[in-house]
């Protein structure tokens, strides 16, 4: 008997610290609550999006005024992030990339830093064991094409002519994603008038060279296919061609060009909501002779500047695109398990400032597919109206919905018809359109980042079934039916799920076992089982999950670093989903984030867990180590409070 006191005694106090970290916790998440209702926590990327930042300024000629004064802190940012290795990684810990190293070397060199620096030289040389810069990627190489430092051969053609192109085509900008085609749009216009940048201070990077650039060889062929070498062949001949392709039609390609850009401008949020875009569109503006005061390149101009983050008086650096609609549901999500009352004032102002944000009358691209749906969703920045995303939609009805209140059910209602219709043929969503299925596509040498399309994925489909189930739709409802389907389909042999939008197989096995536990699926079903068991055995020896970005590069699915609180919530929040609240495996996940150091509102965690592009474009999105750690922690004192060991919401 006394044993049996002891335990219960020693479980109320275990209960009772998690209910002080929660409410800690809690209380230091909603001071992070923006004035106007939102939450938005920094998206940090690697070198390659301030140096870009860097490079336009220098395009521009425009280093005078403010920027003469935040140039030394973008270059602070770019040193302290050089790795070990002398190069630049794309993410905490990675291996050298090429193109992040001649990006922030390149943009050094032009802040000033002396090419005979310690750091550029251990950068130089680790440039240099790794192919020089003639083996960067293709957008790398259009901007140094722009800077005259490589010669316009080194680039694919992509001619201003595809404008023009009838759908049928077997390239038309319908078929490729919505950030490429808000990158290439404007990429075509200064591809077409080929403009030099004004590089005031005369910067080169021959030096990074291992033979000289007009002689250079520059890989077309990323995919090493045959497909890949037809591509090629073609790209030799629009090369010769390219002379006479500029007389055809030019001038009426040209001008659907720049409609396009302008009608997709979206004001201080900027063209696609993404840097490569509105620095496109900036560069295309001044080559078109567009005044520093007209009011387009103003506007392009005020957006890019709306990206920058100033950690210190000594150092900035510039987000690839903002996040407040995801930080604000995902954070809604976490306080509506942690206890916050839904009728609270954190809450209803959360929920209004969604509302005004409702996408409900812009006709976006994704119309092309789906010509007679009705619009009814939600972006991930603050204003994208072109391009609402499924994922966030989903994610945004499920909170409100989870909410309760009645003045946001009609929004809901518009948010679940718009994704069923969403809907891909194979039972899945993609991120922002349906049938964006043309895989030949990431053959083309344009493409060598292997990013140009957006098909279906198992953990946007597991957003939206998660959606659905809760709503209410049953599984004889075509679209729950097809998409337990295709998740089933596409679980990975280990029992896995892959992750596109974060890193990676313990995110895809979160999101597709919380969708399928709230859709109804029995489990204790064998492929459950094995996701379950995959789960259990990734667990580390201090209590906690991690897996690395470079899981998503061939023969590295298993690597890890270190534990990191945010994937350790995923892999609890999908064990607990499956029935594992009680297991000794959850148990242990929770001290680790019980002992985890934390700063304010966030877990520290240094090590990287957000997916932009597996392989190419990783994020740090400091926001997952505030919610999603909270969000495991509340619900596992829900279910061991409660009187069923069962998730009842869809995430």
């Amino acid at each position: 008997m006394d044993a049996k006191v002891s335990h219960i005694e020693a479980e109320i106090a275990r209960l009772g610290a998690l209910d002080s970290l929660i409410q800690e916790t809690t209380d230091d998440l909603k001071a992070r609550q923006e004035p106007d209702g939102e939450w938005l926590f920094e998206l940090e990327p690697d070198a390659t999006i301030t140096a870009e930042y860097i490079f336009l300024r220098h395009f521009l000629d425009d280093l005078e005024g403010d920027y003469a004064t935040l140039e030394p802190k973008l270059a602070t940012f770019l040193r302290r992030i050089q790795c070990d290795h002398g190069g630049w990684a794309l993410f905490h810990g990675g291996d050298i990339n090429i193109s992040a190293s001649v990006k922030a070397y390149w943009a050094l060199k032009l802040a000033g830093d002396d090419p005979q620096a310690p750091h550029m030289v251990r950068a130089r040389a680790a440039i240099h064991a790794v192919g020089g810069a003639a083996q960067c990627n293709v957008f790398t190489r259009i901007a140094m094409a722009l800077f005259g430092h490589v010669p316009w051969r080194a680039v694919p053609v992509m001619p201003i002519q595809i404008m023009l192109l009838p759908e049928w085509f077997p390239f038309h900008l319908s078929k490729v994603s919505y950030w490429s085609r808000t990158v290439v749009v404007p990429l075509l216009i200064l591809q077409h008038l080929k403009p030099r940048a004004r590089n005031p201070r005369g910067v080169t990077i021959e030096e990074l060279f291992l033979d000289p650039p007009e002689v250079s060889r520059y890989p077309m062929n990323a995919t090493n296919s045959r497909i890949g070498a037809l591509f090629v062949g073609i790209d030799k001949i629009l090369q010769r061609t390219e002379p006479l392709l500029t007389k055809l039609n030019k001038d009426r390609a040209l001008d659907l060009a720049v409609t396009f850009v302008t009608e997709r401008l979206n004001g201080k949020d900027g063209l696609g909501g993404i840097f490569p875009a509105m620095a496109n569109a900036v560069m295309a503006f001044d080559t078109l002779g567009y005044p520093r005061d007209h009011p387009h390149y103003v506007t392009a101009m005020e957006a890019i500047d709306g990206l920058l983050v100033h950690r210190s008086e000594t150092e900035s650096y510039c987000q690839p695109c903002l996040s407040p609609i995801w930080d604000t549901c995902l954070g809604m999500h976490a306080l509506l398990e942690a206890g916050e009352d839904p009728e609270g004032p954190a809450f209803r102002k959360a929920e209004a400032w969604l509302l005004e944000r409702e996408i409900t009358e812009t006709e976006g691209d994704w119309r092309v597919r789906r010509p007679n749906l009705a619009p009814g969703g939600w972006a991930f920045q603050y204003r994208n109206d072109h391009y609402p995303d499924v994922d966030d939609t989903a994610v945004v009805a499920l909170a409100l919905d989870r909410a309760g209140n009645a003045d946001t059910a009609e929004a809901v209602k518009r948010a679940a018809d718009w994704v069923i219709g969403m809907q891909s043929r194979e039972g899945g969503w993609g991120a922002f359109e349906p049938e964006n299925t043309h895989l030949y596509l990431n053959h083309i040498p344009f493409a060598d980042h292997g990013a140009l399309l957006d098909p279906p994925t198992v953990d946007v489909t597991a957003r939206c079934l998660s959606m659905l189930a809760q709503l209410g739709y049953g599984r004889e409802h075509s679209s729950v039916h097809r998409a337990i389907a295709f998740i089933k389909r596409e679980q990975e042999a280990d029992g896995s799920w892959y992750g596109r939008w974060g890193v990676n197989y313990i995110y895809g096995t979160w999101s597709a076992l919380a969708a399928l536990n709230a859709a109804g699926e029995n489990m204790s079903a064998p492929y459950i089982r094995k996701a379950v068991d995959w789960l259990t055995a990734r667990q580390r020896a201090d209590g906690g999950w991690g897996e690395d970005c470079a899981s998503y590069e061939p023969g590295r699915r298993n690597e890890v670093k270190t534990s990191t609180p945010s994937q350790t919530a995923w892999a609890l929040l999908g064990l607990m989903a499956a029935g594992e609240a009680e297991s000794e495996a959850v148990e242990r996940g929770i001290e680790y984030l019980q002992n985890a150091p934390r700063e304010g509102a966030r877990w520290v965690e240094q090590h990287w867990t957000g997916t932009g592009f597996p392989r190419v474009f990783m994020l740090k999105y400091h926001g997952y180590a505030a919610y999603f750690p909270l969000w495991a922690l509340a619900r596992y004192r829900n279910l061991m409070r409660g009187n069923s060991r069962a998730v009842s919401h869809g995430m």
